[in-house]
């Protein structure tokens, strides 16, 4: 709990101010409001000395999952939404969490429903899981609806766990072989050079006068090739932060050869995973289609269930025009037509997410099992090609004497 000051006018030109104890501005902010006041401005105690810098929300998925499962458990045996709160933020190890839950807590006891709480932080509940705990609040299955979400992000932890471990390789074997070719171009190859002037040898093999040039481009002018590796990874950093790049972009992944599939089976898990839990828990599916729109992970996915979500809303049914969007298997899309003419359509999603989380186990431990040879095959030719070239000239000299 921290001290404020504010400032404030009210709606007949009145000037207040004073002092508010509060979990942080936000909540002030928002109290004043609820007051009355117009413009309110709001400053911690302590001047620049209790300014905290956080990046991202500070809370992980991991403490969302154990609060969500934690906070339908104690629903579940009938203690008052109030007393659930107060009980995990105190226990909360995660200080940024605890504050977070603390104000929740606060606007849930002044009246506020409780998905209104959560969804005026953001950065750590995200509109699925308010849009979930609405529903919930509405149909009075609140703790029924936590625990699919409990459920839902543990699988999605996973699932992004996979994504990372498919990746981390490939990027940590190219990261080690920029730094070895880096350290043998800077001080490996100089040396073999200074002892081959030495020598006096001045018929060089051509492969090898090729690796030395290499090395004197480097010395010389080194500030141009990191400026070009830096200027490849902003570039591709900025393209995706536009909407025309990062379409670009998704779409040569999802068609790159190997990667490619194993993307588009992890954006058809996500994507019936999480219409499953949204239309099992009540969302109706133009809301449903358009969070899982936002939540796609890939622009090109995300345009196809647009589309879709227009065409359903004009009278279509659901499996067509996922089928001209040409983004889903058809399996999957003729699954969704049967589970939609039978009535089961979340039933039918959960299932074809769960045979789509299994292929995306065995497409990552195959892609894994495919990269590493090819990335130390790739290591081994660079490397062991520069050390070839350098050693050409004593090989060379030893068939001379020979």
């Amino acid at each position: 709990m921290a001290r404020f000051n504010w400032e404030g006018t009210t709606r007949a030109g009145e000037k207040r101010r004073g002092v508010m104890d509060a979990e942080t501005a936000q909540f002030v902010e928002d109290r004043l409001r609820g007051d009355g006041l117009v413009n309110p401005r709001v400053r911690r105690e302590g001047g620049l000395g209790d300014i905290q810098i956080q990046i991202g929300s500070g809370v992980s998925a991991k403490d969302l999952q154990v609060f969500t499962r934690q906070l339908a458990t104690m629903i579940d045996a009938g203690l008052p939404l109030v007393q659930c709160l107060d009980i995990l933020a105190n226990q909360s190890e995660n200080k940024s969490f605890k504050r977070v839950l603390t104000t929740v807590k606060l606007q849930v006891e002044q009246g506020s429903t409780f998905s209104d709480a959560l969804r005026r932080h953001p950065r750590v509940f995200d509109e699925l899981y308010v849009n979930l705990v609405a529903a919930g609040e509405v149909g009075g299955i609140l703790d029924t609806i936590l625990n699919r979400l409990a459920t839902y992000i543990e699988k999605a932890v996973k699932l992004r766990g996979q994504i990372k471990s498919a990746l981390f390789y490939p990027i940590g074997i190219l990261v080690v072989a920029i730094g070895v070719i880096t350290i043998m171009l800077w001080k490996v190859i100089p040396t073999f050079e200074t002892m081959y002037r030495d020598l006096g040898n001045a018929q060089l093999p051509g492969a090898t006068r090729v690796v030395m040039g290499i090395s004197h481009s480097f010395i010389n002018n080194w500030y141009v090739y990191v400026g070009i590796l830096f200027g490849i990874v902003f570039g591709i950093i900025g393209m995706r932060r536009t909407d025309g790049g990062r379409e670009m972009v998704d779409a040569f992944l999802l068609r790159v050869p190997i990667i490619g599939p194993v993307l588009r089976k992890i954006v058809v898990a996500r994507f019936t995973r999480t219409l499953g839990t949204l239309l099992a828990s009540g969302v109706p599916i133009l809301d449903a289609l358009d969070i899982c729109a936002r939540t796609a992970g890939n622009r090109v996915v995300q345009a196809g269930i647009l589309r879709a979500k227009d065409k359903i809303a004009a009278g279509h049914d659901m499996a067509t025009p996922l089928a001209e969007a040409k983004v889903f298997p058809t399996m999957v899309v003729q699954m969704i037509g049967v589970g939609e003419q039978t009535g089961a359509m979340d039933q039918m999603l959960q299932k074809i997410a769960d045979f789509y989380e299994e292929e995306v186990d065995t497409a990552v431990a195959g892609l894994t099992s495919l990269i590493e040879p090819v990335m130390m095959a790739f290591l081994g030719v660079v490397v062991g090609g520069l050390i070839v070239a350098m050693y050409l000239p004593i090989f060379k000299l030893a068939g001379n004497i020979q």
